[in-house]
């Protein structure tokens, strides 16, 4: 999977990881890396742009929600991973997890959108499909 991550010109307040390929069990680590770095940078509102992401699997899901804690300011010694991780998903999803603030998702194609609603995603991460309103949702 290639990331490319680029900062909206405007308001220098977001930034924008673009993902091309598959975020699966071969590449959700080299993708948690990447948005860890960014928040360490200071980097606080990221929007995940899918147009370009063929495949995403149950590490993917995995991944995009441990982002999505880092970004809610979530000590990530104590994060869960692998199926912990999975059923930490479930957990907030029953206990009715709300939309992330930081963190939302771009242009997802259908597989992928369908992928995200099954697990039900789609109330944890704003989706959106032109970047200009995801950009001013974070403002």
């Amino acid at each position: 999977m290639d990331i490319i991550v680029t900062k909206d010109q405007e308001t220098r307040h977001v930034s924008v990881m673009k993902l091309r390929g598959s975020l699966d069990g071969n590449t959700y680590e080299h993708f948690i890396r990447e948005a860890e770095e960014l928040y360490d940078s200071g980097v606080r509102n990221l929007l995940v742009d899918m147009t370009n992401l063929s495949f995403l699997s149950s590490a993917g899901l995995a991944a995009l929600h441990r982002v999505a804690l880092i970004y809610r300011g979530e000590d990530r010694s104590t994060l869960p991973e692998g199926w912990a991780a999975m059923h930490a998903i479930g957990r907030d999803r029953e206990n009715g997890m709300n939309f992330q603030e930081h963190i939302k998702l771009l242009h997802p194609n259908e597989k992928i959108r369908d992928v995200l609603d099954t697990v039900g995603f789609q109330s944890f991460f704003e989706i959106f499909e032109d970047i200009h309103p995801a950009i001013a949702s974070f403002q």
